[in-house]
């Protein structure tokens, strides 16, 4: 089967997952986030948020076979549940996370998938990060990855757009790939710095810009 593309709303990501305790994974992140397209602070607090909507949602039972990825605020819900009470409940957890700005619940209702199916998964997730980290239009760091039935769902924040289109058109290429799902938006530019012409005097001395 050809893989298929679909893009998801105006969202067009190493995998960290739910279940990592908040301190731990808030320190993990701060390496990579240093390189990556949103800030360390950003960094830190989708990986709390991830780990506290993880935690309440293994705790209420039955969400062992649900993932969440958190970036930008942009929860992602994927995996299976039995019922969709269950599928509905885990958006409000979701939800009632302060820092969440917004949740996309792909949660499939199905009898659990078993440990093959998961495997499988894992095994797409691995193709998928090999090809990103090998394209060289990509940087394979601003991206998770999720994979579930063979569905990849990318997450991150690229530079430009291009490298937006890349990344889905690069992970539609893996082997086992039936569909790719992505979250991944554009960063917003960043401010420019002020050319000294437009500044006053005493800015143009601070900045060692001043006239002799």
């Amino acid at each position: 089967m050809t893989p298929r593309l679909a893009a998801a709303a105006a969202f067009i990501a190493l995998t960290t997952t739910g279940c990592v305790a908040a301190a731990v994974a808030g320190a993990g992140t701060v390496g990579v986030a240093a390189a990556q397209e949103r800030t360390v602070g950003q960094a830190v607090d989708d990986a709390a948020t991830s780990s506290q909507i993880k935690t309440r949602l293994l705790q209420e039972g039955g969400y062992g076979e649900v993932d969440v990825e958190v970036v930008d605020g942009l929860v992602l819900l994927s995996g299976r549940v039995s019922s969709p009470e269950m599928r509905t409940r885990a958006e409000d957890v979701a939800w009632s996370s302060k820092r969440t700005f917004d949740v996309a619940n792909e949660i499939q209702i199905e009898r659990p998938g078993g440990f093959f199916n998961n495997v499988a998964d894992e095994v797409i997730t691995a193709r998928v990060r090999a090809r990103l980290i090998g394209s060289s239009s990509v940087k394979s760091y601003n991206f998770n990855i999720e994979t579930y039935d063979g569905v990849v769902y990318l997450m991150g924040i690229a530079s430009t757009r291009e490298e937006l289109v890349a990344a889905a058109e690069t992970a539609s290429e893996a082997g086992g790939v039936q569909q790719v799902v992505s979250y991944v938006r554009v960063r917003e530019p960043r401010p420019e710095m002020a050319s000294a012409a437009s500044l006053s005097d005493a800015e143009r001395d601070l900045l060692g810009g001043a006239d002799q």
